[in-house]
């Protein structure tokens, strides 16, 4: 199991003078996964989409550049990516010259599919292409108004799947919350995030899984691993024949990560940045 004492989260920062590939640290998927009973062949799909606002590096002559990187990391991916070191290793970037932006996002494709073990696409947005990417919210019926079934966010420190419920004729929605919140598994730091549950099954109580959302709020885990938690538990408590977990998270030090699960051939939904993103 990956030793996060290792890694550089809580520990003081020291910013490195150029490119260093070894500066990102990878986290095993399978131990998490296995807390949740989850095993090969995974009932889900999905990626983590990473955007990396802080991108800069120096062109031949050392005048600097600065683009909106874009980065997915395929749920299928043995490892995931310490977010710390993300940020640690891009901005190693920032003193480092490079003969074209396509040789940055080749860099970067090769250092990231390393650490995750699994192929990455990157896409870096230039000033003059920043208009191009999407912004909006989580498409959706909004369910932050109704009233918080169970005993609320101060009942514990876990999640509460046991408030999830569905039952009733098969019907085909997106239930949206604004108020996930989680804490860092290292440091409590709080982590923010818009969820969008996208299903077609028996109707899920919306009210339980409001409260089941709002259970995360003192909970220690990583972006990924909270969503794969929330498919786990709607797909078992629900049952429904088709689930879809989407998660935009707002950004630390300069990067957001947005996990999305499916459990069919679902395509990928909008890469959107949310108003909090």
């Amino acid at each position: 199991m990956t030793d996060l004492g290792a890694s550089p989260l809580g520990h003081a920062t020291t910013y490195a003078d150029g490119y260093d590939a070894t500066l990102l640290f990878p986290v095993d998927r399978a131990p998490l996964r296995a807390g949740l009973g989850l095993a090969f062949p995974l009932p889900f799909h999905g990626a983590d989409r990473w955007t990396a606002y802080e991108m800069s590096w120096l062109d031949p002559a050392g005048k600097p550049q600065v683009a909106i990187a874009t980065f997915a990391i395929p749920a299928e991916s043995p490892r995931i990516v310490e977010s710390k070191s993300v940020k640690l290793y891009l901005t190693a970037f920032n003193q480092t010259r490079f003969a074209a932006a396509a040789a940055v996002a080749a860099t970067i494709e090769r250092d990231l599919g390393a650490a995750a073990g699994a192929a990455i696409g990157v896409a870096l947005f230039p000033p003059e292409h920043l208009a191009m990417l999407p912004q909006g919210e989580l498409a959706g019926e909004c369910i932050d108004a109704l009233p918080l079934a169970g005993a609320g966010a101060g009942a514990g420190d876990a999640p509460a799947p046991e408030l999830l419920a569905a039952g009733g004729p098969i019907v085909g929605e997106a239930l949206c919350s604004r108020l996930f919140r989680s804490v860092c598994p290292v440091t409590g730091q709080p982590d923010y995030a818009s969820v969008q549950v996208r299903y077609r099954g028996p109707r899920i109580d919306a009210a339980g899984l409001l409260a089941y959302l709002v259970s995360f709020r003192r909970h220690p885990g990583f972006h990924e691993h909270c969503v794969e938690r929330i498919f786990s538990d709607v797909w078992r408590r629900c049952a429904p024949e088709a689930l879809s977990v989407y998660a935009r998270f707002t950004r630390r030090g300069g990067l957001d990560i947005n996990p999305w699960r499916a459990s069919g051939g679902e395509l990928p939904p909008d890469n959107l940045r949310t108003a909090r993103q």
